[in-house]
């Protein structure tokens, strides 16, 4: 089960680079779907054809990142964040920077105090890193590395305690695409026309989901995610390992009662364990697939993450699994409309 999600996991694929996931994923889909094809902005759209109600599945293929923003005199390469990242994640950790001719270099995220042994009295700010690949100014230009060049943390898919317990950049939100893939693969019988909808630069602005929801024109949506896990410390709140996450609220959206209501009775019946989240930061493209054309009713149904926005994050294949038989048993007989 987890060859796929590794390889999506460990493809290179930053906001605004998304090609080499998007490629992998292409190459899935034909092997399920006849309309398959990418749009002008890059987003993958899969179509499996029905008469029933126009839905759009929505995953999002790109991975928060770095962009090289400058290079000083002493060969040391600062850099932008793409998306939100905690500054304390990236100390220490091992890049890799892609030149514009697709060369891959090694480096390692340092700062000052790190780099010459002394006194670290407080956490540095992102302003303060830099990446190290050991050469001067005139040497790292010439192996190509420029501004504009996209890095990304160095780190492979694996499993931690337990086959169940995946680790890796990236679930956030390889994980949704594996499981629209996986969806693709195992849906034989539904009435509906069903969008599978591979977003890019999710994690800058949801700026995919926003174009691609036009030529969808869904009746509505669901944003298959991943949701930051709050099971440290004394409270646990949203879990990994406890059942798939329904997102009731974030700061920028209410989800459609009907959808939710949907999928709460479908992990009823299929004793599926579910999550019910209300929270005060972040979104998905569920927000803006709602708000278009003329509004769209959405939800999202999401994994939970540990780290979701670090080098690497901790996750729980039992709980993909559960999103993914969920999804199935309500795609077999999907409601019509969702207005409540």
């Amino acid at each position: 089960m987890t060859k796929l999600l590794e390889e999506l996991c460990n493809a290179f694929g930053p906001s605004g680079d998304e090609a080499e996931v998007r490629t992998l994923l292409k190459k899935e889909m034909k092997k399920h779907l006849k309309d398959v094809r990418v749009d002008k902005f890059g987003n993958l759209i899969c179509r499996k054809e029905g008469k029933g109600p126009r839905i759009m599945l929505a995953a999002h293929m790109d991975e928060i990142g770095l962009m090289i923003k400058d290079i000083k005199e002493d060969g040391s390469i600062r850099f932008s964040t793409i998306g939100g990242i905690e500054p304390i994640t990236l100390v220490g950790q091992e890049v890799i920077i892609k030149t514009k001719k697709g060369k891959k270099i090694n480096g390692v995220i340092s700062f000052e105090e790190l780099q010459n042994d002394y006194a670290i009295e407080e956490l540095p700010s992102v302003d303060e890193l830099y990446i190290d690949i050991g050469l001067d100014k005139k040497a790292v230009k010439k192996l190509g590395i420029e501004v504009g060049d996209y890095a990304l943390p160095k780190t492979k898919f694996k499993t931690l305690g337990s086959k169940d317990i995946i680790s890796g950049k990236a679930l956030d939100d390889r994980i949704g695409c594996y499981i629209l893939v996986e969806i693709a693969k195992r849906l034989k019988k539904s009435s509906a026309d069903i969008f599978f909808v591979f977003t890019v630069q999710e994690e800058i602005g949801l700026y995919g989901a926003h174009t691609s929801v036009h030529a969808v024109d869904p009746d509505y949506g669901i944003a298959v995610e991943t949701t930051n896990a709050e099971d440290a410390g004394e409270e646990d709140v949203v879990q990994i390992g406890k059942g798939p996450v329904l997102i009731l609220k974030d700061s920028e959206i209410i989800t459609n009662e009907c959808l939710d209501d949907d999928l709460r009775l479908v992990a009823r019946k299929l004793k599926k364990p579910l999550q019910l989240k209300v929270e005060e930061l972040g979104t998905t493209d569920a927000t803006k697939i709602m708000l278009s054309k003329g509004g769209v009713p959405s939800t999202t149904l999401s994994v939970a993450v540990r780290n979701i926005h670090s080098t690497i994050s901790v996750s729980s294949l039992k709980d993909v699994q559960d999103v993914l038989a969920i999804l199935l048993e309500f795609l077999k007989k999907p409601p019509r409309t969702c207005i409540k």
